[in-house]
């Protein structure tokens, strides 16, 4: 099998299991611990060692992993790169039962900028954290659950009761993208059938149920589609595509001389703002206490951190066959041709022409493929975990990604070749010596 179907495949696997940020951070430890690395505790005193591997788990949704070089020195300094666990979704309201004439249904609120239409009439499936009662107020016991089962859908109107329907139509979010899940003749606990449901579901009793936070995900099957396996169709391409490259470069990179470092943050979707986001002090004092506990003072860690690199990855808006005016007029992202070195005039994406340079040398010494975006100057475009992490974070940056289209749709599609080409930069970057 070529290599990037190779890719293709593993990220396949993925995303089956990365189904809210809850769930991807479980999959996160899974391969870091299988490869060797240690957990360490936000909130504890770390014990670290030259050639060590480490992870912290950061509030059950977000990730840090390191690894410092056998042959480290203060000078060759620090390379990141970041990741968001997160994608548009439905979020489960509390007492989220609502009876409709006989039909059970979720009350739930619409989490990111989701492409709304996408998600009627699909298989929706259900994942996130519950909390439940413990021995211990300060410490509730947590379960992370992924129920898997397609659930609920969300219905849409037949064209013979809108006869407007093809014509475009605005959707309420409160009517309009609530889920239905049963007959409520044929649930069991009328009252609280959803809250009876995931009792069950989770083995816990239904009166030491706590409170949650669970995402309802499209279910649909990522499947490698084209007449020459040309696509990945699948669900949260955006953005597990830039997770498991995070994973797979602090995994197989060989940087024996500095210090690696990947942070998957979460609620990028809504504008990272939490205390597991990029717009945080988190990545500054998990930095530091790297630094501290391999012996060094503050002001050797803030000379290290702003001689260092940080890559922002997150996808890109690739080229669109039926709407190629979208694109800008010199600068097209088709799909598969490589890795997208995303920039704007505006600074909402953290890239120069220094940090392009470095990211394009890379790619040419690995015979990568790459391109670069701009966005068509009648079109805003959003920003980044980059632009949020340089307020607190002054260093060298890029943002990249693979390009996609139907970005924030329920499915999304991208290039079959795209995700080795980032996957083999990454390794690049984290194994390049200084």
């Amino acid at each position: 099998m070529k290599d990037y179907l190779i890719s293709a495949e593993k990220l396949i696997d993925i995303l089956g299991e990365c189904t809210c940020s809850f769930t991807t951070v479980k999959k996160a430890v899974k391969m870091l611990s299988e490869a060797g690395f240690t957990e360490l505790k936000l909130n504890e005193s770390w014990n670290i060692v030259y050639g060590g591997k480490y992870y912290i788990s950061v509030y059950d949704s977000g990730l840090f992993a390191f690894t410092v070089g056998e042959d480290f020195k203060l000078q060759n300094g620090i390379r990141m790169a970041a990741a968001h666990t997160d994608h548009p979704c439905l979020y489960v309201k509390p007492h989220p039962e609502i009876k409709k004439d006989g039909y059970a249904g979720v009350n739930v609120e619409v989490y990111g900028g989701m492409i709304l239409n996408t998600w009627l009439d699909r298989p929706l499936s259900a994942a996130g954290k519950i909390t439940y009662r413990s021995n211990d107020v300060f410490k509730p016991n947590v379960k992370i659950i992924d129920l898997k089962k397609s659930l609920f859908t969300i219905p849409n109107l037949a064209i013979h009761q809108n006869r407007e329907i093809n014509k475009g139509i605005a959707l309420s979010k409160q009517n309009d993208m609530s889920p239905v899940c049963a007959m409520l003749k044929d649930c069991l606990d009328k009252d609280d059938f959803f809250i009876a449901f995931l009792s069950e579901a989770v083995n816990i009793p239904k009166e030491d149920l706590l409170d949650f936070e669970i995402y309802i995900y499209n279910n649909d099957i990522p499947e490698i589609i084209g007449l020459n396996d040309d696509f990945i169709s699948s669900p949260r391409l955006d953005n597990i595509t830039s997770v498991a490259a995070c994973l797979n470069g602090i995994i197989n990179g060989k940087n024996d001389k500095g210090i690696n470092v990947i942070a998957l943050f979460d609620n990028e979707e809504i504008g990272s703002s939490t205390k597991q986001g990029a717009d945080s002090s988190l990545l500054s004092i998990v930095l530091e206490k790297i630094y501290m506990y391999l012996g060094y003072g503050r002001g050797e860690y803030l000379d290290s951190v702003t001689g260092g690199f940080f890559i922002s990855v997150d996808v890109a808006h690739g080229e669109h066959p039926n709407k190629l005016e979208k694109s800008d007029v010199t600068n097209k992202n088709p799909l598969n041709g490589g890795v997208v070195i995303k920039r704007a005039c505006q600074q909402t994406y953290a890239t120069d022409a220094t940090s392009i340079a470095i990211v394009e040398q890379l790619c040419m010494e690995n015979d990568i493929p790459y391109q670069k975006f701009v966005s068509n100057s009648d079109i805003t475009t959003g920003s980044t975990l980059g632009y949020y992490v340089n307020k607190f974070m002054p260093m060298r940056m890029a943002d990249l990604g693979v390009p996609v289209l139907g970005m924030h749709s329920a499915r999304e599609t991208m290039g079959s070749k795209d995700q080795r080409a980032l996957e083999k930069l990454l390794e690049a970057f984290f194994t390049v010596n200084m």
